[in-house]
C-alpha cells in the first residue's frame, strides 16, 4: 500500500515538474542566438500525454490489485468453510467409531463375564442311592490348587482362556518347559517370525514357571568354542543370540500384564538370573564401541536380561549407561532405558553420541526423551551432514584413486539416506527441505554408477578361443557397437535397509569425554569401520 501512494505522488507532482520545465525552456529561448525549430507547445503536450498514460495505467493496476484481493478473500472464504466441514465430519466420525467401539466392548464384557461363571465351576456326577437317579452338582474351581499347577495366572485373567493360537506347537513346548525345542521351532519357522512374536508371551502363560523356561533358553548365549573374531562368522550363534533376546523381551510383555511379578519371578529364579548376568558383564568390557557401532547383540542381551529379571538394582546407573551407545541403533533402545530407569542419564549419552559423530542415534533419542531443545535435530543433523562431507574435498578427489573416490561417494550416500530417513521419520521436512538432498544422492548415485561403468571397462578382458579350438586368435577392439552401456540397476540404485538401525558413517576421529562424572567410555579409534551394516546375516536365523 505505502508503495501504490509513493507513486500516486510522483505522478501528482508531474504538473509541477512540467511548470518548472516550461520556466527552464523560456530562459533557454532568452538566450538563443538561434531560432529552435522545436516549439514549447508541443513539449507541453508529449509530457500532458505521458501524464495521462501513466495515471491511466497506474489506476489500471489498483483496479488489478483490489480485484486479487476479492478474489482471495473469497478463496480463503471457501477454504475456511470446507476445513470446518470436514472437522465436523470427522468429529461426527468419531464419535460414531466411539460408540460402536464402546458396544462391542460391553458386549465382549458380557460374554467373559458369563464364559467366566460357566468355566468357575465343574459339573460333578453324584449318586443318589435312596432314589436311584444321578444329578448334577456344581464345584467352584479351587484356585490354590490352580496355581500349584502352574495356572494361576489363567485364574486371574479369564478372559486369556481359551485363546485361539496360530502355533499351538508354542503351547507344548511352553507347557513341556523345552527350551530347546523352543529355540528350534522359532529356527524352523523364521519366516513367520513376526506372528510367532506375538504368540510367545501368550503361551508363556501356559509354562509352569515362564520365568525359569526364559531363563533356560540362555543356555549356549557364550559359546566357549568360537573366539570373538568369529562371532559376526557363525550365522547359528548369531540366530540364537536373537532368539534369546527375543524371549527375554516376550518375558516382559507377559510380565506387563500381572499384577504381581513375583508370582512368577520366584527368588531363586531371580538369584540364578543374577548369576548369569555377573557371567556375562567382564565379557562386555571387550566389547568396542565403535565396532558394535551402536548395534551390539551382546549389550543388548544383558541390558535385557536386567530388565526382564527386575535385577537391574544390582547395577550402577554409571555403568549401565555406558553401555546405552553400544545398543542405540537398536529399536527397543528407548524402552530399555525406562525400564532400567536411566532416563536422568539420557543428556550425557546423547552428549557422547554426538561427540563420537553419530548425530542420527543422538536425534533419535532426543526425540524419545524429549530433549530436543536442548539437542537440537537440525543442528545435529547438519554436523553430521558436514563430517560426512569432508571426506569428499577436492583436493582428496584429484589425489585419490578411482576406487577411493567410490568409497568416499559412498560414505555421503550413506550419510544423506540416513539424513533423508531421520527427517521422514520424525517429519523434520518444514524445517529442512528435503529437496536438495534427495537431488545430492540422484547425483551421486549416476557419479558412482559411471565410476564403476569406468572401472568395469578398465578390467583386461580374457582371450577367446578361436572357432576350431586351436589357440587364441587376436582380440578386435575397434569393431563399432550400437548399444549403449549402462550399470545394472543394482549398482545404480543400491538397495538400503533401515530395519531397526540407521547406517551412517562413523568419523576417525573420536575423542568421546566422560559420561556423568568418573565413569569414562572405553572408545578407541577405528578407522576402518566408517559405516554399519546393522548385522544384515543371510542366515538360519534371520532376526
Amino acid at each position: 500500500m505505502e508503495d501504490s501512494d509513493s507513486v500516486a505522488m510522483l505522478i501528482d507532482s508531474t504538473s509541477s515538474k512540467i511548470q518548472q520545465l516550461q520556466k527552464a525552456f523560456a530562459e533557454l529561448e532568452s538566450y538563443r542566438a538561434v531560432a529552435l525549430n522545436l516549439k514549447w507547445k508541443e513539449l507541453e503536450e508529449h509530457f500532458h500525454g505521458l501524464e495521462k498514460s501513466l495515471k491511466r495505467r497506474f489506476h489500471e493496476l489498483e483496479d488489478q490489485e483490489k480485484e486479487f484481493e476479492n478474489k482471495t478473500r473469497k478463496a480463503r472464504e471457501i477454504l475456511e468453510k470446507r476445513e470446518a466441514d470436514v472437522y465436523a465430519k470427522e468429529q461426527a466420525t468419531l464419535q460414531r467409531l466411539q460408540e460402536k467401539r464402546d458396544a462391542a466392548v460391553f458386549d465382549i464384557v458380557n460374554a467373559r463375564e458369563k464364559h467366566r461363571k460357566v468355566s468357575s465351576s465343574e459339573l460333578a456326577i453324584v449318586s443318589n442311592e435312596d432314589k436311584g437317579t444321578l444329578c448334577l452338582e456344581e464345584k467352584p474351581v479351587d484356585a490354590v490348587s490352580f496355581a500349584a499347577k502352574g495356572n494361576l495366572e489363567e485364574v486371574k485373567s479369564p478372559e486369556n482362556e481359551n485363546t485361539e493360537l496360530s502355533y499351538p506347537d508354542l503351547v507344548k513346548l511352553c507347557k513341556e518347559m523345552d527350551a530347546g525345542g523352543l529355540h528350534k521351532f522359532i529356527s524352523d519357522n523364521r519366516k513367520n517370525l513376526a506372528a510367532i512374536r506375538e504368540e510367545i508371551p501368550q503361551a508363556l502363560r501356559a509354562a509352569p514357571n515362564a520365568a525359569c523356561l526364559v531363563l533356560d533358553s540362555l543356555e549356549g548365549f557364550y559359546c566357549r568354542e568360537v573366539s570373538n573374531q568369529d562371532v559376526k562368522k557363525d550365522a547359528n550363534l548369531l540366530g540364537l543370540r536373537r532368539t534369546c533376546i527375543m524371549l527375554m523381551e516376550c518375558l516382559c510383555d507377559f510380565l506387563s500384564n500381572l499384577a504381581f511379578v513375583s508370582n512368577v519371578i520366584s527368588e531363586d529364579v531371580r538369584d540364578r538370573a543374577k548369576a548369569v548376568a555377573e557371567e556375562w558383564k567382564p565379557k562386555l568390557d571387550a566389547l568396542d564401541m565403535d565396532a558394535s557401532n551402536g548395534n551390539s547383540l551382546e549389550a543388548h542381551a544383558f541390558l535385557q536380561l536386567l530388565a526382564s529379571f527386575r535385577i537391574a538394582s544390582g547395577f550402577s546407573d554409571e555403568e549401565l549407561s555406558r553401555l546405552i551407545p553400544m545398543v542405540s541403533r537398536r529399536r527397543q533402545t528407548a524402552d530399555l532405558c525406562r525400564c532400567l530407569g536411566l532416563s536422568e542419564k539420557m543428556p550425557g549419552v546423547i552428549e557422547v553420541l554426538v561427540n563420537s559423530g553419530r548425530q542420527i542415534d543422538a536425534v533419535n533419542l532426543a526425540f524419545a526423551f524429549d530433549l530436543i531443545e536442548q539437542f537440537s535435530p537440525i543442528t545435529l543433523l547438519k554436523a553430521y551432514l558436514k563430517d560426512a562431507r569432508k571426506a569428499s574435498s577436492p583436493v582428496k578427489r584429484f589425489t585419490s584413486s578411482l576406487t577411493a573416490q567410490i568409497e568416499v561417494n559412498d560414505r555421503e550416500l550413506i550419510a544423506l539416506k540416513a539424513v533423508i530417513k531421520c527427517i521422514e521419520d520424525h517429519k523434520l521436512d518444514n524445517q529442512y527441505p528435503l529437496d536438495p538432498l534427495q537431488k545430492r544422492v540422484i547425483l551421486l548415485e549416476k557419479a558412482k554408477a559411471d565410476k564403476k561403468w569406468v572401472t568395469e571397462a578398465a578390467k583386461p578382458q580374457p582371450k577367446r578361443p578361436r572357432a576350431n579350438g586351436v589357440g587364441y586368435g587376436p582380440r578386435i577392439t575397434n569393431i563399432p557397437s550400437d548399444k549403449t552401456s549402462y550399470a545394472r540397476v543394482a549398482d545404480r540404485y543400491p538397495q538400503y535397509l533401515y530395519d531397526r538401525s540407521y547406517m551412517y558413517p562413523v568419523p576417525t576421529d573420536n575423542h568421546c569425554p566422560p559420561l556423568m562424572g568418573s565413569a569414562t567410555y572405553n572408545i578407541s579409534p577405528n578407522p576402518g569401520n566408517y559405516f554399519g551394516n546393522g548385522y544384515q546375516y543371510q542366515a538360519t536365523y534371520l532376526h
